[in-house]
């Protein structure tokens, strides 16, 4: 029964019947017994025309003589008991007969379907309607049918007329279900299922879904109603096949919407977007967009992607105005972590999109870009100096986002990279104007990455800071690294960082150098690094009194860094600095200053040159630190290393202490200031020496045995330790 005999039983009220009863008045004006059609197969009967005008008489063969035929639209409705206008009647019309289309495919397979979808369209157009309205009607009364049919046979045959007329018209019937469907609908969420259940019909609706998305930019709803028909039809395990296709393009095209919503002000709020589950469908756009980018990913084998995701908050980044590019990277990374089949092609859709005029469309591109970046095999698909130009590139661009991404994308460069090697002859060479081809590979790696990286250090934005303070560390991780050179270009740069204002950069300068002092430990335990021990003394001061930091990542930092420091120089004082670092003992911080001042004397006017700077910090816990250490460097200096100007300049700055609000400090300046005084008297007074803060101290006579200097003795420092019983996880005693 799966011919062109098809129209609503005589008697019957239009518009308003359901698939069993439409059936039952079918098989009743065919002289049939009600009840379900035997089963095996039908005869097929050939209608006189393919296309059935309005009005005009089919004959049914299998129900003799007795023709069926459909209404036409001037004539007046069927005998009921009641009048239908003509425009509902025409609407019910065309809804009753996708209904009974169905009935007679109860029982016929893909062909007869088929053969049925061809004669539907042409009655559609000999009726001399445009197809696309007729088929946004067609779906329109099957959304209003569907609800209403039992369970089984009957629901699947009315599905199966939708993908039989998606199989030809799949342009049509997208625009129709996305105009009919704007909000959440259980009816069409079921449609969009059964489109993806169908091997023959999902490849080509997820396509004019994709395009319809993409040309949507103006449309909110559009675009919303074509996202969230595609988080339904990729939720069904049937459609991986065809959404496997374009998989690069259609996650590009997702996450780039998620761009474009994070930037729009009035996006509603997001706070359910990152959730694990979720009762009922998601409303809002970017809880849409984020819904179809899990089942896209997990219906392709990345379920782990989508838990790394979550577990590293990168759903809520990717939906931030502020974080999404951060999203953007988080995604890349456990792309290539748990995802890599399909890098390569993704990193080809990614090429023309990084030149787009559209910003969203090319910062996403550019995130991607740089995030692939950590798959080896997927950078090599382009040489190496094409990427280190392109990167380079972006160095130059004024949107400090830009360059923010070509510093990654340089840093993962450098961890992918075997060697990163470089003499100073290479260098030297370089910059001398040797030509660019006459260089080894190596050289032009260093000569093209280094300059870039070691420039960005002096950049105002954090961002740009940080990334490159990470790719250098991450060109210190490979064999072979420049510590050398690097200890020698770092000299005049890292310094200002460890006291930089931004926390964020100050913990990653301190890291920096401790990584740096791990790579060239072995040399200075023979000497052989002197740029590096240059380094590590002239940071030594900052990274003592940085133990103190309010920043609990600086602090944690400068501590790692000072046991690398401690390892590398054989210094012997890790349980006093970490003692310093969680207890603030003075006892401790005592034997450090006792250590250092035996060791590097000539060092000693610059360690208490340095202290003096961290006196004036806005700080409490940092003018406590340093009021602290000066005591101690003074107590246990000799005459001969501290001259009088900088002991007047001490004694004039721990003055102004004496009336700190901060009571610790105050109080901590007051004791070392007494140090000051103490080495003062002590040292021999040449003739017309006269300072005016240490003027009231006595001259010493004849050179006498000077007795010993009383240690300084201060208070417990108020400030909170590091080291409490809640950062451990124990409840303390009692």
């Amino acid at each position: 029964m799966a011919g062109g005999i098809w129209g609503p039983a005589r008697g019957a009220s239009v518009g308003a019947l359901t698939l069993t009863a439409l059936a039952e008045g079918i098989r009743a004006s065919r002289g049939q017994p009600s009840g379900p059609p035997a089963p095996g197969p039908q005869p097929q009967p050939k209608p006189e025309s393919a296309a059935a005008e309005p009005g005009r008489a089919v004959t049914d063969p299998t129900a003799g003589s007795e023709p069926l035929s459909l209404p036409a639209p001037q004539e007046p409705a069927p005998e009921g008991p009641q009048q239908i206008p003509r425009s509902s009647w025409e609407e019910g019309a065309l809804a009753d007969l996708a209904v009974y289309t169905a009935a007679c495919l109860e029982e016929a397979g893909f062909v007869g379907t088929q053969a049925t979808a061809f004669t539907l369209s042409s009655a559609l157009e000999a009726r001399g309607h445009r197809l696309e309205d007729q088929v946004h009607e067609l779906v329109r009364g099957l959304l209003a049918q569907v609800p209403h049919l039992a369970e089984g046979r009957p629901r699947r045959a009315a599905l199966r007329v939708l993908s039989a007329l998606a199989l030809e018209h799949s342009r049509d019937v997208v625009s129709a279900l996305l105009r009919c469907s704007p909000a959440p609908d259980r009816a069409a969420a079921e449609l969009w299922r059964s489109l993806s259940q169908n091997q023959r019909v999902n490849g080509q609706v997820l396509v004019q879904l994709l395009w319809a998305l993409k040309g949507s930019a103006g449309s909110q709803l559009e675009a919303l109603a074509a996202t969230r028909a595609l988080g339904e039809m990729l939720a069904v395990s049937g459609c991986v096949g065809a959404a496997r296709g374009f998989y690069p393009h259609l996650l590009l095209v997702l996450v780039t919407q998620l761009h474009e919503l994070a930037r729009d002000t009035h996006t509603p709020d997001t706070a359910k977007v990152w959730a694990t589950s979720h009762r009922g469908p998601p409303h809002s756009h970017a809880s849409c967009t984020v819904e179809a980018l899990k089942a896209l990913l997990t219906g392709d084998g990345g379920r782990m992607v989508v838990t790394c995701m979550e577990q590293a908050g990168g759903w809520r980044r990717l939906v931030g105005a502020r974080t999404h590019l951060e999203g953007v990277l988080l995604l890349a990374s456990a792309l290539v972590a748990h995802a890599d089949h399909h890098l390569r092609g993704l990193f080809a859709d990614l090429l023309p999109r990084l030149r787009s005029t559209d910003n969203a469309q090319r910062l996403t591109a550019m995130a991607f870009f740089t995030g692939l970046l950590q798959s080896r095999p997927t950078a090599r698909l382009l040489r190496e100096e094409v990427i280190l130009e392109r990167l380079r590139a972006w160095q130059g661009d004024p949107e400090p986002t830009v360059r923010w991404l070509g510093l990654l994308g340089l840093g993962h460069l450098a961890l992918n990279r075997g060697k990163v090697r470089e003499g100073r002859a290479g260098l030297g060479r370089a910059r001398r104007g040797a030509s660019h081809e006459s260089l080894s590979p190596q050289v032009r790696h260093a000569t093209m990455l280094l300059p870039a990286l070691l420039g960005a250090l002096g950049e105002s934005d954090p961002r740009l800071v940080d990334a490159a303070l990470g790719a250098l560390r991450r060109v210190l991780l490979r064999p072979r690294a420049p510590v050398r050179l690097l200890s020698t270009e770092l000299r005049p740069r890292l310094p200002p960082l460890l006291d930089d204002a931004r926390d964020s950069v100050r913990a990653s300068a301190v890291g920096l150098l401790g990584t740096l002092v791990r790579r060239g430990r072995g040399g200075l335990r023979v000497g052989l690094r002197r740029p590096l021990r240059k380094l590590v003394l002239q940071s030594l001061v900052p990274l003592l009194l940085r133990l103190h930091d309010p920043s609990r990542d600086t602090a944690e930092s400068s501590e790692w860094t000072l046991a690398r420091c401690d390892q590398a120089l054989h210094w012997g004082l890790l349980e006093e600095m970490v003692t310093v670092a969680h207890y603030d003992s003075p006892e401790a911080l005592s034997r450090i200053c006792h250590r250092l001042v035996q060791w590097y004397p000539s060092h000693v006017p610059s360690f208490l040159s340095q202290t003096q700077g961290y006196l004036q910090s806005p700080q409490g816990p940092l003018r406590r630190a340093a009021a602290l250490l000066t005591g101690f460097l003074v107590h246990h200096s000799s005459l001969s290393h501290v001259n009088q100007d900088l002991l007047d300049s001490l004694f004039q700055d721990l003055g102004r202490l004496r009336s700190d609000p901060e009571p610790a400090v105050a109080a901590a300046a007051r004791v070392s200031s007494q140090q000051v005084a103490l080495l003062a008297r002590a040292q021999p007074q040449p003739c017309g020496w006269s300072l005016p803060s240490l003027r009231h101290l006595p001259r010493p006579g004849r050179p006498r045995p000077r007795p010993a200097r009383p240690p300084p003795v201060y208070a417990d420092s108020p400030f909170q330790h590091r080291s409490l019983p809640s950062r451990w996880g124990c409840s303390g005693p009692g």
